[in-house]
């Protein structure tokens, strides 16, 4: 969630400030949704946190929403990396920009500390009652 954050926070101040053909290209909505839509996703992975987080302060079962939060999460902070490299185009590769390394250490949020396609197994068989997969 906060690396999501970090490569929002990025890619807006960038898509304010870079100037193409006189006007800031976050003006242009192939800019803005991809942003926006990441945006949402970060939030969204944010309340399922909070959810998962209430559940276990109450001492009651939070599996499936610890989990859930962890594959939105990691889902959200790739499409906000993949958003951000996109929009700062050759400069997302540029070593004073971060985002190039920030966009590697992202992708381990798909497989650590638990993969995402263990987390659908998890939701399949414990929050929608499909037989056990492996």
């Amino acid at each position: 969630i906060g690396d999501g954050r970090w490569f929002i926070d990025r890619v807006t101040k960038y898509a304010n400030e870079r100037v193409v053909f006189g006007r800031p290209i976050g003006q242009n909505q192939g800019v803005q949704f991809p942003v926006a839509g990441a945006h949402i996703e970060v939030e969204a992975a944010d309340l399922m946190r909070w959810e998962a987080c209430r559940l276990f302060d109450a001492h009651q079962p939070c599996g499936a929403q610890a989990n859930m939060a962890k594959y939105l999460a990691a889902k959200a902070s790739w499409e906000a990396a993949n958003a951000c490299i996109q929009f700062h185009g050759g400069f997302g590769f540029a070593n004073e920009y971060d985002v190039e390394r920030k966009f590697r250490e992202t992708r381990l949020y798909q497989v650590a500390p638990i993969s995402t396609n263990l987390i659908l197994s998890y939701v399949a068989e414990h929050v929608l009652g499909l037989p056990r997969s492996f």
